[in-house]
């Protein structure tokens, strides 16, 4: 057996150590294997959170298909929101909820917010609007109807049909969405890498034999 470093030949010390760092490589593996596979067992996705993968295929069929299924809409915001520009989905949104609205009276208050966040020239989130369809949604704020954003609406969801929807679905913001789940380190990995480091080990000790 191994009487001190000292007496160890280079080589053998040399050996020692590459396969020390490969044992606390492998090591680290297995453990985070272990912590993954336990790890996963206690956060389980709620059906209600899971989106079948037909349902994701579909979202690549249409704007509309991907923006009016909730899950399909937060992907499509957070994507926007990488590129800056998740103006155009907020208006897109705050126009379907206005078209909701019950109340005559809160049509007109609600209707000037909006025109005051996305439309206006002092807006806070402009969007991107030809000058006739600006002017024309400025003189609905008059006598605001449920209608009154529908063309500027319609105008914001081509120009975001024929851009960034596009850019979305070829973005990891969708392709993770739409790829099945890479396979994980299962059990069988796992005892294979304790195995590996095992037999690591046991080449040290006989190495220095």
């Amino acid at each position: 057996m191994c009487k001190g470093l000292a007496a160890l030949p280079a080589t053998c010390l040399k050996s020692a150590k590459d396969m020390k760092h490969r044992l606390g490589v492998l090591l680290q593996k297995s453990d985070s294997c272990d912590y993954g596979s336990s790890h996963g067992k206690k956060e389980k996705v709620s059906p209600s959170q899971r989106v079948s993968q037909e349902e994701v295929k579909k979202w690549a069929e249409s704007l509309e298909n991907l923006i009016h299924h909730d899950r399909g809409l937060a992907a499509f915001r957070a994507f926007l929101k990488s590129e800056y520009s998740e103006e155009n989905i907020e208006f897109w949104v705050s126009c379907e909820d206005y078209k909701k609205t019950k109340s005559p009276a809160k049509l007109s208050p609600k209707a000037r917010k909006i025109y005051d966040e996305f439309i206006s020239v002092q807006a806070t989130k402009e969007v991107n609007l030809d000058s006739c369809t600006r002017e024309k949604t400025s003189h609905n704020m008059l006598e605001p109807t449920l209608s009154c954003f529908d063309e500027a609406q319609r105008k914001i969801f081509t120009l975001m049909e024929k851009d960034s929807y596009r850019r979305f679905l070829k973005s990891p913001y969708y392709l993770d969405l739409v790829s099945p789940p890479t396979a994980g380190c299962g059990p069988e990995n796992c005892k294979r890498a304790h195995a590996h480091a095992l037999d690591c080990n046991s080449n040290i000790i006989s190495q220095c034999a």
